[in-house]
């Protein structure tokens, strides 16, 4: 069977992997070079290394209790299931997780989880390791890579899913397509993600007809370092995450007083989950004028430098000495929990396509994903979706499809009246009105302009991403529409019931 696998993170170096070493012929389309996107930036872990006292019983509580009790049990209980032999199937593959004296693997504690059971390599350099040892195993193997390829659209006959085109390079026919294209931090104006993160894949499934499910889940990470507070601060310093490992290590979170406010707001405190943390830290930050800050002093400067290599060098390296210092953080659009709606095995709604990693909805995360889950779904996913591509079954539900389109539905958006539009107004846009606070007249805002925006029609990478941007802020502000109730990173400052029909305004 020819299998084209598109995206090289670690879900989709997984899936490439076992697909190869089942006997399918593989093609690994990468948008830029192999080894970009977001799995060589996940410093805190991969979950699933359970201890004394420990198991994936109780992981998969910790996983439903994060994600506002939306997760699928059937998911999670298939993602802590498969987490022992997705190490072991790592550490085959040469991921040098860090080891204490006696030789077991090091595990680390993160927020919302009760034990330590996070897998790290090199101290907070995790996806990084996993990266480079993935793409040496795929370097060794018959895979064949094709970097520096953008797809733009899926193939179709007759309703089933037949290859990708591309910008440059034509068309790429296959037997069975599977999107691991990542997620899509580039819809805001604070984020996490690099800049080739602009939802591709679910953007391509969509103009498809493939069903997706919770894109209005958005998760915005906690501690990012907030480069406004930094006299000296480069270009890019608004981007560096500060992983939730170092407050799991026990540095805290104070105000500009000093204050370590997260006492005051859950039981948990630093360790509540992510999407409580966030809204703390945009709360209290706004109500003292000045940024929250994140205090790892008590731990001393040879800890810091030593399980938090990368971070440690980082902060340095912009003038911040944090073992003397609290350093200002802010948060950031992180991670997208909703996405193209898979079954356990990673099949889509479209016959031919899977997806795995952020670009699916496996229902793993419900409404806020657990820390460090993100590595585990993709290696635990992407080895299903393999062992399920010669499998001729195909039952899986429609029912969380959207329209792409409001043209015909009377919504009250004149899409008569379009207009061109720039990456940043709309990525300010989704982070003022679709962010980490919403109400439901700013969804509705949002979702009107949205529609009055007309996409790019250029032939570049950069139009093709606008273009994509476009038809995702579209489905994720009217998914926010539709959900009226707050639930984990949906938080409503206000509630009223929207109109029926800008909800279909997608």
């Amino acid at each position: 069977m020819k299998v084209l696998v598109v995206g090289a993170g670690i879900a989709g170096l997984t899936t490439a992997l076992r697909a190869e070493a089942l006997g399918h012929d593989v093609e690994l389309i990468v948008k830029g070079a192999i080894g970009d996107g977001c799995t060589p930036l996940a410093q805190g872990g991969i979950s699933g290394a359970y201890g004394p006292g420990d198991s994936p019983a109780l992981h998969a509580l910790d996983t439903m209790h994060a994600g506002s009790g939306h997760g699928a049990p059937p998911a999670i209980g298939a993602l802590v299931d498969g987490a022992e032999s997705a190490i072991a199937d790592l550490i085959a593959a040469g991921v040098p997780f860090d080891r204490t004296h006696d030789g077991d693997i090091a595990r680390g504690l993160e927020a919302a989880h009760r034990l330590p059971r996070i897998a790290h390599a090199g101290g907070d350099a995790t996806g990084a390791a996993i990266s480079a040892a993935l793409i040496a195993r795929v370097r060794e193997s018959r895979i064949e890579v094709r970097e520096h390829v953008f797809a733009t659209d899926l193939l179709l006959d007759s309703g089933r899913a037949r290859g990708i085109r591309s910008l440059d390079a034509g068309t790429h026919a296959a037997d069975a397509v599977v999107l691991a294209t990542g997620g899509a931090g580039r819809l805001f104006a604070h984020t996490t993600n690099p800049p080739e993160v602009t939802g591709d894949g679910i953007a391509m499934a969509l103009r498809a007809g493939a069903a997706v499910a919770d894109l209005e889940f958005v998760q915005f990470h906690p501690t990012v370092l907030d480069s406004a507070d930094l006299a000296d601060a480069d270009a890019d310093a608004d981007a560096f995450l500060i992983s939730e490992a170092v407050r799991g290590a026990g540095a805290v979170l104070v105000d500009a007083d000093g204050h370590r406010f997260m006492l005051d707001e859950h039981p948990d405190a630093e360790l509540a989950p992510r999407d409580v943390v966030a809204r703390a830290v945009a709360r209290v930050a706004a109500a003292h004028g000045a940024p929250v800050r994140l205090d790892a002093t008590a731990l001393g400067p040879s800890a810091l430098a030593q399980r938090f290599p990368t971070i440690d060098a980082q902060l340095r390296r912009r003038g911040l000495d944090w073992s003397r210092h609290p350093v200002p953080i802010t948060p950031a659009a992180h991670y997208l929990m909703g996405g193209i709606a898979t079954d356990l095995d990673g099949r889509t709604s479209l016959p031919g396509l899977w997806a795995v990693g952020e670009t699916a909805r496996t229902g793993v995360h419900g409404a806020n994903r657990l820390a460090s889950n993100s590595l585990l779904e993709g290696a635990v996913f992407g080895a299903r979706a393999a062992e399920s591509l010669s499998a001729a079954s195909w039952q899986v539900s429609r029912s969380h499809s959207l329209p792409l389109s409001g043209a015909d539905s009377g919504n009250g958006c004149d899409l008569n009246v379009t207009t061109p539009f720039t990456r940043s107004e709309l990525q300010q846009l989704m982070w003022e009105q679709v962010g980490l606070l919403r109400d439901p007249d700013g969804l509705s805002d949002a979702v009107a302009q949205l529609h009055r925006w007309r996409p790019p029609t250029g032939s570049t990478v950069a139009a093709h991403e606008d273009a994509n941007l476009l038809t995702l802020a579209r489905a994720v502000a009217s998914a926010a529409l539709a959900r009226t109730e707050s639930l984990g990173s949906h938080h409503l400052t206000s509630t009223r019931h929207p109109s029926p029909a800008l909800i279909g305004a997608s």
